[in-house]
């Protein structure tokens, strides 16, 4: 994830969850301490993060409608899940991946 993708994903989970997300809100969401979290944010929306955290916000990216939903999460289109019920319990996971966001936030 590049510093612009990483910056884009701040403001696409702000409009997901309906505000928008400082950068204190995204060092929550990275497990980073509040002591210098986002300073380091900052930074990375330049750079971009690294590591385990980019892992964790492409999982947390799912929120948001701009992102697909990664192939080891999209039990939706199997064979054993009837097609008219694919996209509601897509929304489902997603709300559920905004409340998680928030949950986060606190």
């Amino acid at each position: 994830m590049t510093g612009p993708e990483f910056k884009q994903l701040r403001i696409d989970l702000g409009e997901a969850i309906g505000r928008p997300l400082t950068a204190a809100d995204m060092a929550k969401l990275c497990g980073l301490p509040q002591a210098g979290g986002a300073d380091t944010i900052r930074r990375w929306e330049v750079k971009g993060p690294i590591g385990p955290v980019a892992e964790r916000l492409r999982i947390l990216a799912m929120a948001s409608e701009r992102y697909p939903i990664l192939e080891k999460f999209n039990v939706f289109d199997r064979h054993d899940v009837n097609e008219k019920d694919r996209p509601a319990l897509r929304a489902e996971f997603r709300n559920r991946l905004r409340e998680e966001v928030l949950e986060r936030l606190g």
